[in-house]
């Protein structure tokens, strides 16, 4: 049989053996064990150069992950993975990319590929869409298209943070991952934000948002956080999860913006913001959701005069 030649093929070929023992064994589908499956198959599927070693590093910053030949392995290789901050979601994410260059691109990387957090978002260069096809496999094989677009048909229009918490551990993958998953496909026009000590770390707008040209292009300037913002604010008192409107000079794009945020303790001060836009009309835009920008407005005066620190 001969190899598929896409991210999405490798992901569904080794879903359908995968499903096929778990089904045997009543098991539930998900979420799925990929470093045991990353073994297992390669020693199935090429037992001359299997993945024969997993590992962790730590304290690694701007490195998420890398594929390696083992020395002295007769053809064997290894992952590395970045395992600072503990998150069982963004380990299963590194594996399954570096598994993705393992079944893609080991051919072309005889000595190895090494991926910074800065390589698997900057998909402009010939480099990083090698990174985005390890991406998709990552993302294929996690999260299946099929079952994803399930779970977002049951919540209907609902779609916020509490949504894609539930599909992170779902599919045990990283908040940002189940995020960039929904906005791969999604027909809103919304955005994720990750800012970092205040500025914006990367941000990736949905297609229809991207046609509306509304994006964000933290590589090549630095941009601070928007400073009405949730995530400037960092007030971990408020209701971030569920969000507020905000009025047309926050963000980008001089609309009505709904934002839902997530502030953490540590992470090197990171922030994940999912900002929804209202959605197009023959006539302009328009939102299902009603007119509550006064919200954004009483929470703000929370920190004018009122003695609140942030």
């Amino acid at each position: 049989m001969n190899p598929p030649k896409t991210p999405e093929g490798w992901a569904s070929r080794l879903a359908a053996l995968i499903y096929a023992v778990k089904d045997s064994h009543r098991e539930d589908r998900f979420p799925l064990r990929i470093r045991e499956i990353a073994k297992e198959y390669s020693r199935s599927a090429f037992p001359d150069e299997p993945i024969a070693k997993i590992d962790a590093v730590a304290d690694c910053d701007g490195f998420e992950g890398m594929l390696l030949p083992i020395p002295g392995g007769g053809g064997a290789w290894g992952i590395i993975y970045n395992e600072s901050g503990g998150s069982i979601g963004r380990a299963n994410f590194s594996i399954a990319h570096e598994f993705g260059h393992y079944l893609l691109h080991r051919r072309r990387f005889p000595d190895g590929k090494k991926c910074t957090n800065r390589d698997m978002l900057d998909w402009t260069s010939e480099e990083a869409q090698i990174e985005g096809e390890a991406n998709r496999f990552a993302a294929s094989i996690l999260m299946p298209l099929d079952d994803f677009r399930d779970q977002v048909s049951k919540q209907g229009s609902n779609i916020d943070l509490k949504f894609f918490e539930k599909l992170k551990v779902r599919y045990e993958v990283s908040l940002s991952a189940a995020i960039l998953r929904w906005l791969s496909h999604t027909n809103e026009r919304a955005m994720i934000v990750v800012g970092r000590d205040g500025f914006i770390d990367w941000a990736w707008s949905s297609k229809p948002l991207l046609r509306s040209g509304v994006f964000y292009r933290p590589r090549q300037e630095t941009i601070p956080l928007p400073p009405q913002s949730l995530a400037a604010l960092g007030d971990r008192s408020f209701d971030n999860i569920s969000g507020v409107f905000h009025s047309e000079e926050v963000w980008l794009g001089n609309e009505k913006v709904k934002e839902m945020a997530v502030v953490y303790e540590g992470y090197g001060g990171m922030t994940i913001s999912l900002l929804k836009y209202p959605k197009a009309d023959r006539g302009g835009y328009i939102y299902e959701e009603p007119d509550v920008e006064d919200v954004s407005d009483r929470f703000m005066k929370r920190f004018r005069g009122g003695g609140e620190s942030i």
